[in-house]
Parts: structure tokens; C-alpha cells; sequence
């Protein structure tokens, strides 16, 4: 089971996220919280291995909890949680080392998908939130197109694919499934890819197959 701690203002959406993740999907709600400070303490006493985190909050903000969390020895994997467009929080969030960004809205499977992926280590961002991050990051200021298809150019025709996926928000398994290729030989490509193109996340990498115009 993936033991998991839900921090939100809003009790409907902690109740609707219960219900969600609590219907004999692999995953278990061990705790709750209404704001950053509680949710220090539960996720210190309860240990969690996934942490769904809201974005905005009152009082401490999800984005202070997120970076305190990640200066922990042992952090746990966090999935912000936005029902906004992304936005200079969600980048910061990215930055600070979140493990991914899902809209509230997004449909009950591949939520529980997402908090499976990130318990095992798998960034995720929903396809809507990285059009809008890649979109934010470029501040609207276009990269040279060759110069884009140059980096891609170092890339192997597969690994150029999985970029690909990469940039339209796929999960290494769908990639797999889209691609008929093991989950562990994507995880291998996505690492190549980074260090070809001298990224550090899949963010990254899709702002370069946008630039690039392959998406």
C-alpha cells in the first residue's frame, strides 16, 4: 500500500480525494491537513511516502511546505495539487524539486495513476499544466528554432520520440504503451535525454521539443 497524507484547505476536496484514492486502489490515506504547519507535523509523525500538496493556502502556502519538506533527510515524494493555470507557484514548486502537478479537476484514474508513478519515482504533470508551464517558462520569447533541432539532433531517433512524449505530459508508462517499450527502457531513454540535452527535468525537456516545433 502507498501511504498517503492529503494536505488541502478545503475539506470537500479532501473528502473527494478520499474517496478517490481510497477504493482498494493500492493506495492508503493515513492523514490529513488543513494548512503548511499542520501538515509538517502529520507527515513527521505519519511518514508517508506520497504527499498530495495544494498549492495555495492560507497561512503557510503549499510552496513553504513543499520546501521544507525537501530539506528533510528522508522527504517524501510530493504531488502539487493546482485547480489554476499554471503560474509563477508552479514553477517555483517544480524548481524547489515537487515530483509533479496535477489540476484538481483531473479524472479519478489518472490521479490515482499519478500517486502511483510518483511512489515509484516517476515525475508526472498533467498534460494541461505542462502546455501552461512550458508556456510560462519561455515568457513567451521564442528559442531559435534550429537552434532547438540542433540539441534534439543529438538524440537517437527512439530517444527523440520519447522527448517527445515527454513533451506532451506522458507518464514513462504510457510512453511505454504508446511506444511498445518497457517502462524500464523509457526510464533509461529519459535519462539519456537529460544528459544529451543537459536538462534536469521533463519540463525542461519539452520547452526544447516545443522551441524545437515537434510539438
Amino acid at each position: 500500500m502507498i501511504r498517503v497524507v492529503i494536505v488541502d484547505d478545503d475539506p470537500m476536496v479532501r473528502t473527494g480525494l478520499r474517496l478517490i484514492l481510497g477504493g482498494g486502489s493500492g493506495v492508503e490515506i493515513v492523514g490529513e491537513a488543513g494548512d503548511g504547519r499542520e501538515a509538517l507535523g502529520v507527515i513527521r509523525d505519519l511518514r508517508p511516502a506520497v504527499v498530495l500538496m495544494d498549492i495555495r493556502m492560507p497561512g503557510q502556502d503549499g510552496l513553504v511546505t513543499t520546501e521544507a519538506l525537501l530539506s528533510w533527510p528522508e522527504p517524501p515524494r510530493i504531488l502539487v495539487l493546482t485547480a489554476f493555470d499554471a503560474d509563477d507557484m508552479v514553477l517555483r514548486a517544480l524548481r524547489l524539486g515537487a515530483a509533479g502537478f496535477l489540476l484538481k479537476d483531473t479524472p479519478p484514474a489518472r490521479m490515482i495513476e499519478a500517486v502511483r508513478a510518483v511512489a515509484a519515482g516517476e515525475p508526472v504533470l498533467s498534460p494541461s499544466v505542462t502546455h501552461q508551464v512550458i508556456a510560462a517558462a519561455t515568457g513567451g520569447h521564442e528559442r531559435g528554432r534550429e537552434e532547438a533541432r540542433q540539441e534534439l539532433a543529438r538524440l537517437t531517433e527512439r530517444e527523440r520520440e520519447v522527448a517527445i512524449e515527454v513533451a506532451r505530459g506522458r507518464s514513462n508508462t504510457e510512453i511505454a504503451e504508446r511506444l511498445y517499450m518497457s517502462t524500464a527502457t523509457v526510464k533509461a531513454n529519459v535519462t539519456r535525454i537529460f544528459a544529451k540535452l543537459g536538462t534536469d527535468n521533463r519540463v525542461q525537456v519539452a520547452m526544447k521539443v516545443r522551441d524545437a516545433g515537434f510539438v
